[in-house]
């Protein structure tokens, strides 16, 4: 462990930089676009404009990568991405914040590459597991302490705007101080989408919905509590308990799918999840009201945090249920087929959920959230009756941040190579056989 701090830190820290600035413009765009007035349609598709954007950049970076270099495109894309934040202040329409919203989505699937990509470089089949932890610890604590930022400055101000700038410009000091040489990038093709489904119907469907999900939820939950009119300090505690709770319950929730059914732990939480959908918007009549005449937030904080544990581990149980059905020496591939799938169902998510909420009012995003978990469950209960369960030993579920690239899921220590340690025997044994030879020629 000490080792991976030694060898990583110049990089974990860069990556806490970019996830405190990513966690805090998130939350403060949506803040920002309500006050803006712009309508419920416009700021969902000017969000969907990320996972555009994270979908392109998915698809060019592995060339980009193969060209330039590792340290020179994080450079690149951090400064780019610490440029656009900036544009948000000065040019303030909802079809240009699309555009540059693209252009963050782009910068930080390529971030996140290069990133995930140089950490596996930098561990070994003991250590994988243990550089996975630590990156998701840092992940989810810096998202969680950028949400707070927002507290900073009134989101009308370009001071916020200016911090994200600042703290994401931060995070290319370390790197590109580094005396570590970087890796040698390896592509990762993915399966075809028809052997993926022929693989796991459950698995390649569920991971479009859920990628709707994932995006409507991370970049409308800010707008859903500024229409509640939640003040900015309550906005933040939002933001954090949803990222905090849900990295939480990855091991708990983890441990119970490798117990049992993994799709009937799916069905379980995705149900779980529209029911507490349901009792957030049930607790949320007068929370809207004016100080003094709102009821107590309380109970949505309680019910949003049983949200979180019951969805945000989905996709690392979506990812061990199709592992669950193929050869481990396809896990990795499978996982960016998963990811790609995951990105179709994204684009669309903040802007579907924004229809919900402009036609039924602001808990339309909670009806959003429970109609589409609902979906994911009704599908796994069909699938549960026409396949049987397969027990694979080498499959375990294995908790992955919701950013997770391709790269990335290599980390997963359930993909190891198992040729290492036959290498080493037999190289052991040429020794031994050069060194009888020697002998002989003595002889």
């Amino acid at each position: 462990m000490n080792k991976v701090l030694k060898n990583s830190w110049a990089l974990f820290l860069g990556m806490g930089c970019i996830m405190m600035a990513y966690g805090f413009q998130g939350s403060l765009l949506g803040v920002r676009a309500v006050q803006e007035e712009f309508s419920l349609t416009a700021t969902g598709f000017m969000m969907s404009g990320y996972f555009i954007g994270y979908f392109i950049g998915a698809a060019t970076i592995p060339n980009i990568i193969s060209r330039v270099g590792h340290i020179r495109v994080f450079a690149a894309f951090a400064s780019l991405a610490s440029l656009v934040i900036l544009i948000h202040s000065i040019l303030i329409n909802p079809f240009i914040w699309f555009l540059l919203r693209v252009l963050t989505g782009i910068s930080m699937v390529c971030i996140y590459t290069v990133a995930e990509s140089w950490l596996n470089d930098r561990s070994t089949n003991k250590n994988r597991g243990s550089v996975l932890s630590i990156y998701m610890i840092i992940l989810y604590g810096s998202m969680g302490i950028g949400m707070f930022l927002l507290n900073f400055s009134s989101p009308e101000n370009f001071q916020p705007f200016i911090l994200v700038s600042v703290i994401t410009s931060f995070a290319l000091i370390p790197i590109l101080l580094t005396k570590k040489k970087p890796p040698t990038f390896k592509k990762i093709k993915a399966m075809t989408l028809k052997d993926l489904y022929e693989a796991s119907p459950f698995g390649m469907v569920s991971s479009f919905f859920y990628g709707t999900i994932q995006a409507a939820l991370f970049t409308l939950l800010a707008v859903y509590a500024t229409s509640m009119n939640f003040t900015i300090l309550e906005i933040s505690i939002v933001t954090f308990l949803l990222a905090i709770s849900g990295a939480i319950s990855q091991y708990p929730v983890g441990k119970i799918s490798d117990m049992y059914d993994r799709r009937l732990v799916i069905v379980v939480s995705t149900f779980g999840a529209s029911a507490f959908a349901l009792l957030a918007i049930l607790v949320s009549r007068q929370m809207y009201l004016p100080d003094g005449l709102a009821t107590s937030k309380t109970w949505f904080y309680i019910f949003l945090i049983l949200f979180s544990f019951c969805s945000l581990p989905m996709f690392s149980q979506i990812l061990a249920h199709t592992n669950d059905y193929i050869a481990k020496e396809k896990f990795v591939a499978a996982g960016a087929g998963l990811q790609f799938v995951f990105g179709l169902g994204a684009m669309s998510g903040p802007f579907l959920c924004s229809i919900f909420m402009d036609v039924v009012g602001s808990n339309g995003f909670f009806i959003f959230l429970f109609f589409f978990h609902a979906v994911i469950g009704v599908f796994g209960i069909y699938r549960m009756k026409v396949r049987q369960t397969v027990e694979n030993p080498d499959s375990q579920f294995v908790a992955m941040p919701q950013t997770i690239t391709p790269a990335g899921i290599e980390l997963n220590p359930t993909t190891e190579p198992i040729e290492e340690p036959i290498q080493i025997k037999v190289t052991a044994n040429n020794k031994e056989n050069n060194e009888e030879s020697i002998t002989e020629n003595k002889n």
